[in-house]
């Protein structure tokens, strides 16, 4: 299998910002091979017909079905709790909780609270809306437009635009900055609403209407003490934060915060994080280290593509050596690599983990390396969804 890269990604891709992380052009290109018979992306575009099919049987999820209630009393405010934090041994009551770095508390992901909710939707509403793309089969535009209603306009349904109750740890915190993470995968979202009316199947007013929730939420990101904390985080949290404060000011048109968050991105977080190796020690700390760096690398992706956009090139910036190629040569090089080799803690090594973010830098840099890393993870799992999202990356 020999992957096809576009050779002027950065440079086409700045007039397409109809499409938000997507790069539409691309994706027409890959829309035509699958009407064709599919070639190389048949085995992912089959996958996501599938799963999109399955979606079409799921009623719409809502915030206010969770069974527990945060701090407010009020359900329509998202409620999760962190899913490293567990029973205190040591107390009766089993509270405060305590931490254990990589080790998901299943009691995090029930239907008790909306962590696991939110994501179970932005799946659906991603691959309904790709479906919809791809197959131009309208039942699947429906039922995303069914989904997108219930979660942030239906009054009765609705998820109010603040996460003051993310993450909370019982004893310790009704809510932290830190689970402002959460919502990351409403760039996802809004990428699947920018790509629904992008091929016509949204109409202006609901458009205008998810813009007008997603300011609300931006301007929350900006001004609430959790915001302003989550924000200064040194590790992916503030990478992710980036990315969303970006995300949504480009979604709801505001391309002057757009560009000084990419500008806070530049000199915080990425000359920052990334040593001259390409390392990420933030990262490599941690007890998932290779999960860990994949996943801020994909905050890097969608910033990459966020500064194609705007005309501002964070795939080439360098400051005292520290730049993003490095970061994802880190990653290329472990490719096709045991564990082993693999030299800082990970109790779960997944390789292709690496697929969503060695794609994006095979797109971005005119490098033999990074095409072939990509095409290698591509033929061990070529129904990977992320061969079909070009200009953005997915790690979940």
């Amino acid at each position: 299998m020999v992957l096809t890269f576009s050779a002027s990604a950065q440079i086409e891709s700045k007039t397409d910002g109809a499409c938000l992380s997507y790069d539409c052009s691309q994706m027409t290109d890959i829309k035509t091979q699958i009407k064709q018979g599919g070639g190389e992306y048949a085995p992912a575009y089959e996958a996501l017909m599938t799963k999109a099919t399955d979606a079409l049987k799921h009623v719409p999820y809502s915030v206010t079905e969770k069974t527990l209630l945060p701090a407010s009393g009020d359900k329509h405010d998202y409620y999760s709790f962190g899913p490293y934090w567990w029973p205190n041994p040591k107390t009766k009551s089993t509270l405060p909780y305590i931490r254990k770095d990589g080790q998901i508390n299943p009691s995090s992901k029930t239907d008790d609270t909306d962590s696991k909710r939110m994501v179970q939707f932005a799946n659906d509403v991603r691959v309904l809306s790709l479906a919809a793309f791809y197959s131009e089969d309208a039942r699947f535009a429906v039922k995303a437009n069914a989904l997108l209603n219930a979660w942030f306009l239906d009054k009765k349904t609705r998820m109010n635009p603040n996460l003051n109750f993310a993450q909370a740890i019982p004893g310790v915190v009704n809510g932290r900055g830190i689970g402002i993470i959460d919502t990351r995968v409403l760039i996802d979202v809004a990428d699947s609403i920018a790509l629904l009316h992008h091929s016509g199947n949204l109409t202006d007013n609901d458009f205008k209407a998810y813009q007008r929730w997603y300011a609300e939420y931006t301007r929350w990101l900006l001004n609430s003490p959790n915001g302003r904390e989550e924000g200064n985080w040194y590790n992916n949290h503030g990478a992710w934060y980036d990315a969303q404060v970006t995300a949504f000011s480009l979604f709801t048109g505001d391309k002057k915060q757009a560009a000084q968050q990419i500008e806070t991105f530049k000199y915080r977080h990425l000359a920052a994080q990334v040593n001259a190796k390409g390392e990420l020690p933030a990262e490599l700390e941690r007890t998932r280290s290779f999960h860990y760096t994949n996943f801020a690398l994909a905050a890097y992706a969608r910033m990459g593509r966020y500064g194609e956009i705007a005309g501002n090139d964070l795939w080439g910036f360098e400051l005292d050596g520290r730049k993003m190629e490095n970061a994802f040569a880190v990653v290329a090089q472990q490719v096709g690599k045991p564990a082993a080799q693999w030299q800082y803690p990970e109790l779960k090594f997944t390789p292709d983990e690496a697929t969503g973010p060695l794609l994006a830098a095979a797109r971005a840099y005119n490098s033999e390396a990074f095409r072939n890393s990509a095409t290698a993870l591509v033929k061990e799992n070529p129904t990977d969804i992320n061969r079909l999202m070009p200009g953005t990356a997915l790690v979940n």
